[in-house]
């Protein structure tokens, strides 16, 4: 997902110099770096399992299928929490998967009930300042990334749990809410800024108004790399074509809960791809069974918060291939970040 000079130039290099992107294929540099499994590991699994089977590029370089790099990136994850080699790499795709569900699944149960209780704690105490501390502090621990995807993502679900149980009241819902923005704002704001290609506009269709998705995929966005802007919720299909228009935006990330009507969803994804430029890309998610549905083409329908790093890497391999004829963003003095209030 990356337009900048320096992005495309780079890419654009002969593979065997960069390891970098082709139209269909990624080089081993590039796998090596998206997956952190290293060349020589690559090359021993090769001949001791069978995969990953490379192609060669024009060059006569390894080089390697996307889906063959999704099936790498599934099996690292798999080794970081355990599991051997020998035992997995032979695995296919769906096997890889169903293993990587079944571990985040029983890491979840296993960590979330005393990993989540002082969160929940402070909220039903209204100790707002120490809730907020609490926060802080695990972005400083485990980083933006982790906070978004092991504490942010799994609290939002027991807190929408406990409101409809009648265990919280609206305003500790929103006392936990405003905390959070607070929070991740910050986080976002101490992010070291690398004005990188694509520019994402986010923002949400009128009458959403659940605004933590968005700020969350803001977060890994920006950690990815992406120059994001931010118009908040609720606005208008019009002024989100007018807002790209103007932004030269290379994506338009949009959120929708569970909440959300769905035909008001697809009908506005529809109008929505209608009058954007074509070049522009719509990223649609959260938990609306609307992006279930078959979308029209030129909407990416966006599962999971992890998948925003697969369109990064999918939207940037694109760009450098010369596919793409999205503008390049002015320099980045010109679109540098306000400060946060």
């Amino acid at each position: 997902m990356k337009k900048s000079n320096a992005m495309v130039d780079t890419a654009r290099e002969p593979t065997q110099d960069t390891g970098g992107y082709s139209e269909s294929l990624v080089g081993i540099g590039a796998v090596e770096r998206d997956t952190g499994l290293s060349k020589d590991t690559l090359r021993v699994w090769e001949k001791r399992y069978g995969f990953p089977t490379p192609a060669r590029d024009a060059f006569g370089e390894r080089a390697y299928a996307r889906e063959v790099v999704e099936r790498l990136r599934t099996i690292k994850r798999l080794m970081d929490v355990g599991h051997r080699p020998g035992k997995i790499v032979g695995k296919s795709a769906r096997e890889l998967e169903a293993m990587s569900r079944a571990t985040d699944t029983v890491e979840s149960i296993a960590g979330a009930a005393a990993e989540l209780a002082p969160y929940l704690d402070l909220v039903r105490t209204h100790q707002v300042e120490e809730l907020r501390r609490l926060m802080g502090r695990e972005v400083v621990r485990g980083g933006l990334g982790h906070f978004v995807l092991r504490v942010v993502a799994p609290l939002n679900v027991a807190i929408g749990e406990a409101w409809m149980r009648g265990a919280l009241e609206v305003f500790e819902e929103h006392l936990y809410t405003e905390s959070l923005q607070i929070v991740m704002r910050g986080a976002i704001a101490n992010v070291p800024q690398r004005p990188l290609a694509p520019r994402v506009l986010l923002t949400t269709f009128p009458h959403e108004q659940h605004g933590l998705g968005l700020l969350m995929a803001e977060a890994m966005l920006v950690l990815e790399g992406a120059h994001c802007i931010s118009l908040g919720t609720q606005t208008p299909i019009h002024d989100i074509v007018l807002g790209a228009k103007k932004q030269m935006a290379d994506v338009v990330a949009l959120s929708f809960s569970l909440a959300y009507p769905v035909a008001q969803a697809v009908d506005g994804l529809a109008n929505l791809r209608v009058g954007l430029p074509p070049e522009t890309e719509i990223w649609a998610g959260g938990n609306s069974p609307a992006l279930a549905r078959r979308l029209r083409a030129g909407v990416r329908a966006i599962r999971d918060l992890q998948q925003l790093q697969r369109a990064v890497v999918d939207w940037r391999a694109t760009a450098a291939s010369g596919q793409s004829s999205t503008q390049m963003p002015p320099p980045a003095a010109d679109h540098a970040r306000p400060p946060t209030p």
